[in-house]
This record gives structure tokens, sequence and C-alpha cells, in this order.
């Protein structure tokens, strides 16, 4: 493909997509009874081990593509608006690109999170064929430690692959807090991702217990420099992050379980990858009613809750549908906890 022809269908790809995204944003403000976003697990295993990270394993086969089709095609009768693949690694599934077809026939927006080490210039050009719209990629220092390796030394030649071949919009998240050593890793980060005309924002991440901590005055003052790199998009509503920052909780309505799905590799809906274990119920048998009841459930995790995309999925009915049904405390020994083979 020549340059300009390349360009063309990049802009051609941006215009229908911004189109989808006004037709979902719309929907979501009109409707509550459908599922504005699903992550959805193609193979837990990952090729990387990065401390802080509690979703993954090193053994997991890839869900049948058969299997992962009729749960995006479940996804698609409950009319889900984004659904985005995660893992693990969703790389690592020798049939993605089937997966995100199947997802482009059922709802509105295909989305992927990714390491990034597998992406080559094949690999990207296949995803574009396929037809994803967004993808992103949190890296999470400049120099890899025994923390992470979602190092930018080891990404950049990645970033720049994703620069001359993608179509999709690609965003790079950068990450305070969990672990990581040197917060102003995140601005050289931000800033060399804006610098390939990619959107930057910065994720405050939990430790391995899934547990929220305070940002130390170091990192805060990163924070609140990377806040000013976030381009405009409907995903960057996170006003939410300002409080976490501090450690302090958040008075929201969290609509994990009817707004937001996370659709494990066992095919149960889980409210996040953080509360594995509830309400634990088969895609399958998941309906409108079971959306309405998780619609008004009060989340006794929601105050200090790090989880980005729910938080701004929450935003759809942040001023309406009162939280009138209350459930006790998940217990901890409840929540499904993924070990790795040694």
């Amino acid at each position: 493909m020549t340059e300009r022809r390349f360009i063309g269908e990049r802009q051609r790809r941006k215009f229908d997509r911004g189109l989808r995204e006004a037709k979902l944003v719309a929907r979501g403000a009109l409707n509550t009874d459908h599922p504005i976003m699903a992550h959805i697990i193609p193979i837990r295993r990952c090729n990387l081990s990065c401390t802080y990270c509690n979703e993954y394993d090193d053994f997991s086969k890839p869900v049948a593509l058969d299997v992962m089709v009729q749960r995006v095609e479940m996804l698609g009768r409950l009319k889900t608006g984004v659904i985005t693949l995660s893992g693990g690694e969703p790389l690592l599934h020798p049939e993605l690109d089937d997966i995100i077809r199947a997802i482009r026939k059922n709802a509105t927006l295909a989305g992927l999170i990714t390491n990034g080490y597998l992406l080559t210039a094949d690999r990207i050009k296949k995803l574009n064929d396929a037809g994803l719209d967004y993808l992103q990629i949190s890296i999470d220092n400049v120099m890899p430690d025994d923390v992470s390796k979602k190092s930018l030394k080891v990404l950049d030649k990645k970033l720049q692959l994703l620069q001359e071949h993608a179509h999709f919009h690609i965003n790079i998240n950068s990450v305070l807090g969990g672990g990581i050593r040197n917060p102003e890793d995140a601005l050289v980060v931000g800033k060399r991702a804006i610098e390939l005309g990619f959107t930057s924002t910065v994720g405050i991440i939990h430790d391995g217990d899934g547990q929220l901590r305070p940002l130390a005055e170091r990192e805060r003052a990163v924070f609140m420099q990377m806040k000013s790199l976030e381009k405009s998009h409907f995903t960057r509503l996170n006003e939410f992050q300002d409080k976490i920052a501090n450690g302090e909780p958040n008075g929201w309505k969290c609509r994990a379980g009817s707004r937001y799905l996370y659709i494990c590799e066992d095919g149960l809906v889980h409210y996040c990858s953080q509360q594995r274990g509830f309400p634990a119920k088969p895609l399958k048998e998941y309906t409108v009613e079971d959306i309405r009841r998780e619609y008004i459930t009060q989340k006794s995790c929601a105050p200090l809750c790090t989880v980005s995309c729910v938080h701004q999925i929450s935003y759809f009915d942040f001023f309406r549908g009162k939280q009138t049904r209350v459930v006790e405390p998940i217990p901890a020994e409840q929540l499904v906890s993924i070990k790795t083979a040694h």
C-alpha cells in the first residue's frame, strides 16, 4: 500500500470509528438495559510475569475458537457496545483475528489490550484486516527491571511499527503505584506516545493483591504532569483518579455486572478482573434481569477501586439509577486467584 493510500485508509477508518463511537454514546445514554463494555479473556497465559499483576498464569491453553465466537455472540445478544480482548496475553491466541472478526459482527467496537511483545508488521496488518478499532499497551518503565519487563527500551520499536502500519486507534498507558520504582518514567513514556501520534493515559495500579495504595508525593507530582498530556477522548473520563492518587475513597455508582462485564476464560461473568468470583454466573445464562439487578447493586469494593474501565463506563449513569440493593462484602477466600505453574 502506498503512503497516500495508507493515510487515506487510516483517515477513513478514523471517521467510521467516530460515527460508531457516537452511536454507542447515544444508545448508552438512552437505554440502561445493555452493557456498554465487556472485557473477555481468550487466554489466561502470558509471556511475561509482572510482579504487580494478578491476571495471568504461565500454562493455560487458549479458549477454543468456537467457544469464543459463541461467547461473543452471547454478548451481541445482550447488545454490548464495546468488546475488548484482554488476558493474560491475547496475542498468544492462535485464532485471535477470527475472534476480532466475530466481535465486529456482534458489537459496535472491538478492542485489544496487549503487552505488545508479539507485535510485528505482519501481525499489525492482520489486525487491520480483522477490523480492530482500539489497541492499548501499558508501558511500566523506561528500562526493564524485576517488577516489569514492559519497558520503553524493549517496546519502542514495536511502537514505531504501530505508527507505520496500524489503521486502528492506539493508546499508550503509563502507570504509577504498584511497586513501580521510577515514577518519572511515566512522563518519558507519555511524551513518546504523543510524539508518535498516539493518545497517552496514566493509570494508578493496584498491588499484587489488588489493593489500592496512596501515591507518594513524588508519584503525585508526576501524576499531575501526566494529566496535562492526556488528549480529549470519551475514554479519558478519569476525574476519579484524583482521589485515588491520594488514597481517598470515591463516592460513585459502580455498574459492574451491568454496564460493564468481565468474562473469564471459563465463560463466567464477574464484576471485574479484581472481583473474580462474584456473581460468577455463566454468560450463557446472563439476561437483562441480571443486568438490571446489578445496575442497582451497591458494590462494597467500589470506594477504593482502581479499575479505570469500570469507572469510565459508569459515567454513563452518574446522575441516575439509584442503587438500592446492598450486598455483603465479598470474602477474599471466595475470589478466584490465579496460580502459576512452577
